[in-house]
């Protein structure tokens, strides 16, 4: 029974929705532009905070879970890429710090991303600018499937990752999403 109110406005954009998504379960939510579905994305990490109502966990509120201890559970693949100013091997990183050179190739191939990261000036050292800007949009994308291919958390969120892609990527991209989504809520 979520009801959330964005500071600006005040005014309710999501009013008293109940969803139940089962472990190991895939949900896709459909709805026009502006109906809410990204808000909802939002509540599941606490990037956005609930006005009223509860967003749970096996019964356990969420705001009863620290930030760090959430997030290491969730995986989120925005419509819009977050980048950083810095290397294309430091951005797929961020989804798990600790993880070797091998661990990232292998998350990148699976991002169908691997290719165009070679052919960069200094592959994946590349520096890609500020938000990705050297980068295609196309190219963001899969640079932040990567990251969540690298961080391999159980509960994974898909904002229309795939929104930005032609369509042979796609396509190729979908076979690695449903490796990445077996087991995984």
């Amino acid at each position: 029974r979520v009801t959330l109110a964005y500071e600006v406005s005040g005014e309710p954009v999501l009013r008293d929705i109940s969803l139940t998504v089962a472990a190991g379960e895939k949900v896709a939510l459909v709805g026009a532009t502006g109906s809410g579905k990204t808000s909802i994305l939002n509540l599941i990490p606490r990037l956005y905070e609930a006005t009223s109502g509860s967003v749970t966990f096996d019964g356990v509120d969420v705001q009863d879970i620290s930030l760090t201890s959430l997030r290491e559970q969730v995986s989120l693949v925005p419509q819009e890429a977050l980048l950083f100013s810095t290397t294309v091997k430091e951005n797929i990183l961020y989804g798990r710090r600790d993880a070797t050179d091998d661990d990232v190739e292998q998350a990148a191939r699976a991002a169908r991303a691997h290719d165009f990261i070679v052919d960069l000036a200094n592959g994946y050292d590349t520096e890609i600018g500020d938000r990705g800007a050297k980068l295609s949009i196309g190219q963001q994308q899969r640079l932040a499937l990567a990251r969540a291919f690298l961080k391999d958390a159980p509960i994974l969120l898909l904002d229309e990752p795939t929104s930005a892609l032609d369509l042979q990527t796609e396509s190729d991209l979908l076979e690695g999403l449903d490796r990445l989504m077996e087991g995984r809520t």
